[in-house]
């Protein structure tokens, strides 16, 4: 093979993902937009996909349900923040991986006005909010002996690491909550430190 085709194939495929990106981003602009006018329960995915241009077979190759829409894939979302916790230096604290985890989660939006409407879903929306609680407890659970792993050295045991990763959460919810109160104004990570040294005192 030669390099002139080596570069047109990695052009190939680098158009062929931006295509699908720009797709998958077309498909959740619409699905927000008729979410927040309709009620999430009230929209259909036929509708998404009519207003979108797309077939329902075309949407679900992208999102494989209609949760996926607000909250991503559960699977994805998991593995993102047990991959964050992992990177981080081997000297890094608790709190201080956990904060680079949460990090990685709001990067999952493509801005604030996209998290803010999603957010704004999931506290309204009984089904998304139980949907978030349930992926919240497998995200603990998960992140939980890597933590236990980091705190192994100074002696610390599972329900000490598990309370530090529960209280994280909480003051992440908290943050959240509280960021939506003010409808998206300053910063969610700003207001999780400040829940955080409440909470550490």
């Amino acid at each position: 093979m030669t390099q002139g085709t080596q570069s047109k194939g990695a052009t190939t495929s680098t158009l062929w993902d931006r295509t699908r990106q720009l797709a998958a981003q077309e498909i959740l602009q619409t699905a927000l937009r008729l979410f927040t006018q309709q009620g999430y329960d009230e929209t259909t995915i036929a509708q998404i996909a009519r207003e979108a241009g797309v077939s329902q077979r075309t949407l679900f190759r992208y999102f494989g349900t209609k949760e996926e829409l607000i909250g991503g894939s559960e699977e994805q979302f998991v593995a993102l923040l047990t991959e964050t916790v992992r990177d981080q230096p081997a000297d890094a604290g608790a709190w201080e991986v956990l904060r680079a985890a949460f990090k990685a989660a709001l990067s999952l939006h493509a801005t604030p006005e996209e998290g803010l409407q999603r957010f704004r879903l999931v506290h309204r929306t009984d089904s998304l909010r139980a949907a978030y609680l349930g992926k919240r407890v497998r995200c603990q659970e998960e992140l939980l002996p890597l933590l236990e792993a980091r705190l192994a050295p100074s002696g610390t045991g599972r329900v000490e690491a598990r309370a530090i990763v529960a209280s994280a959460f909480a003051c992440f919810d908290a943050a959240t909550a509280t960021w939506l109160e003010g409808d998206g104004q300053g910063d969610i990570l700003d207001l999780y430190d400040r829940g955080l040294a409440a909470v550490r005192g």
